[in-house]
């Protein structure tokens, strides 16, 4: 199973409403056999225990290490671009699509 990290805006414009795209992108790729790492999703931890955004930045950077590829959701992020930066670092794929995705992993199974 392909592990895809998804980076996306969080901070900029509506919190909530870049928190459920982030999920509904999710479920989306899940629902066409993708093992997900949904970094949002820490959203609701800091909700009831505040941290400051450098350490979720250190997680992340982790999660990507151990993923296949990333995608990249549209709109502005300094985080989302970091996460980027930090998947190049490390020789993983980024996409900018979910049919990008999927044509990756076309690209694998040949």
């Amino acid at each position: 199973m392909i592990v895809v990290y998804i980076a996306s805006p969080y901070t900029i414009g509506n919190t909530c409403e870049n928190v459920s795209k982030h999920l509904h992108v999710a479920d989306t790729l899940i629902g066409h056999g993708f093992c997900v790492i949904a970094p949002l999703l820490f959203h609701y931890i800091d909700i009831i225990h505040p941290r400051p955004k450098d350490v979720y930045m250190q997680i992340d950077f982790e999660l990507i290490k151990r993923c296949d590829v990333l995608i990249r959701l549209e709109g502005e992020s300094a985080g989302a671009d970091e996460e980027i930066q930090c998947a190049r670092a490390h020789d993983i794929h980024v996409v900018y699509s979910v049919q990008e995705l999927i044509q990756f992993r076309k690209s694998l199974e040949k």
